[in-house]
């Protein structure tokens, strides 16, 4: 049985840079940093492996490998984002915050069920703070809101993407 996220880890630019935004900014701790000197198949690397703590004992973690090529590229938020709940004040003072400090801030987006607000982290991703609206429980009841009936809808209809 899964009982829940231990960590999503993500790759980073430049540790120091990546603590000042999420421990600095963002107020998560930096629990831990695990230096990698050898892969679990015996290659040397050299990597450095840290975890911010979340409110629930989750984590994000990133890792820092020099060695190991990586296209860092400004993410769009359909193609990634990392979404950390937070209460309606402190959305609120954080956009304050953020757009105070000189991040990227974009918001505050109503979405029915949350409302969020958008940084961009120093690596590119995209970092929503979200505040669960007092209709987030019904509107997301599989049984109240038809998520399955919406995505077979959605299978059935959609139109495959032109490649070339």
């Amino acid at each position: 049985m899964i009982k829940g996220l231990h960590h999503n880890a993500y790759r980073c630019r430049d540790s120091e840079e990546t603590r000042r935004f999420y421990e600095d900014f963002l107020g998560l701790r930096l629990a831990g940093t695990l230096p990698i000197e050898e892969t679990k198949t015996g290659r040397a690397t050299r990597a450095l492996h840290t975890f911010y703590e979340l409110g629930d004992g989750s984590y994000l973690a990133f890792f820092e490998v020099p060695d190991m090529p990586f296209q860092f590229k400004v993410q769009h938020d359909y193609d990634l984002h990392i979404a950390l709940e937070v209460d309606e004040a402190t959305l609120t003072a954080m956009f304050a915050k953020g757009k105070a400090h000189g991040v990227e801030t974009r918001g505050i987006i109503d979405h029915a069920f949350i409302h969020s607000i958008y940084f961009r982290d120093p690596n590119g991703y995209v970092i929503e703070l979200t505040a669960k609206t007092p209709a987030h429980k019904e509107d997301m009841d599989p049984a109240k809101n038809d998520a399955r009936a919406l995505l077979d809808r959605w299978q059935a209809e959609k139109v495959s993407p032109v490649t070339s």
